[in-house]
């Protein structure tokens, strides 16, 4: 069986790394957090804050190498644009992986502003968004297709049902 390059988009807020940590426990898959592997560049002071590319450019590196272990993996990001959503797709499909793309979103504005005002940080020292940040993000549509999760009144077991089912059709 083919690895299985899952790859998660959407605004800060919407559930994403709730959602991939379910997965990757679900399907045994490593977990790739944009934020983690930023933040760590951040305070190794090796990047300046902005840092542009670098934490998706390791992360594409270390996806690729699982994936050619045979390892799926879980791409945790915003992915705002297509450029990063293609790049994702070529990591994949060079490593001969199956690439699910899913679209995270919380289709309920004042769920989203009490999720983005209230979560407590598990990252140290990462600045987290404001809800004016999420607001101002330029964050693009999608040109393919993507599977859809809207985690506005859904619980985390039911989407990751509804990811895994997604994830269990293309294999």
């Amino acid at each position: 069986m083919a690895a299985t390059l899952v790859v998660l988009s959407g605004l800060p807020g919407v559930g994403k790394s709730t959602l991939a940590r379910a997965l990757a426990l679900e399907l045994g898959a490593v977990w790739l957090r944009i934020d983690s592997i930023e933040q760590k560049i951040r305070d190794w002071g090796g990047a300046n804050p902005s840092l542009d590319d670098a934490g998706y450019r390791v992360a594409y590196a270390v996806a690729a190498d699982n994936l050619r272990l045979g390892l799926s993996v879980i791409a945790d990001s915003v992915n705002p644009w297509q450029l990063t959503r293609d790049a994702w797709r070529e990591v994949g499909v060079a490593a001969g992986a199956v690439v699910v793309e899913f679209e995270i979103l919380c289709s309920d504005p004042r769920a989203h502003r009490a999720r983005i005002e209230n979560r407590e940080a598990e990252i140290p020292n990462l600045a987290a968004p404001s809800w004016n940040d999420v607001l101002a993000r330029d964050y693009r549509p999608w040109l393919r297709a993507p599977v859809r999760i809207d985690t506005a009144d859904t619980s985390v077991a039911a989407c990751v049902r509804a990811m895994r089912a997604a994830v269990d059709a293309t294999r």
